[in-house]
């Protein structure tokens, strides 16, 4: 069980019908999303043709932001507002997709790009999983 789902068990108040599992599930894959991305960002410095992975390096921090961020938010339930939570899920969901996209261009070259690629592909989908469960 992971730390994410394990503090939400000792939540005090009910979490309004949301599926713990989900919830927690998707915590974890935006804070781990969020560490592979900005990784991936500090690899593709330091890799010869950075040059040629700016668009990379950028779409990489825009998403570690995005991630921890939406992370953040989900870790809070007291005086919830669904309307933030789903913005910030609609927008996780988006940029981990963009995200996922620009590191395949570069993953048969970049063991980092395919990782990170695998990383906010899991996380799209866990948003997707958190969304549908609202």
């Amino acid at each position: 069980m992971s730390t994410a789902t394990r503090m939400l068990e000792t939540y005090p108040a009910d979490l309004g019908g949301v599926d713990r599992d989900k919830l927690g599930g998707c915590i974890e894959a935006c804070i781990e999303c969020a560490q592979a991305c900005t990784a991936c960002a500090d690899a593709c410095l330091s890799e010869e043709m950075v040059a040629e992975l700016i668009k990379c390096i950028r779409t990489d921090l825009d998403c570690a932001d995005i991630c921890a961020s939406t992370g953040n938010v989900l870790s809070r339930h007291t005086e919830y507002d669904a309307n933030v939570t789903r913005a910030a899920l609609e927008s996780c969901r988006t940029v981990c997709g963009a995200c996922a996209d620009e590191c395949e261009k570069h993953a048969d070259m970049h063991e980092h790009c395919r990782i990170c690629a695998e990383v906010c592909r899991r996380c799209e989908r866990a948003c997707a999983a958190l969304l549908a469960a609202m």
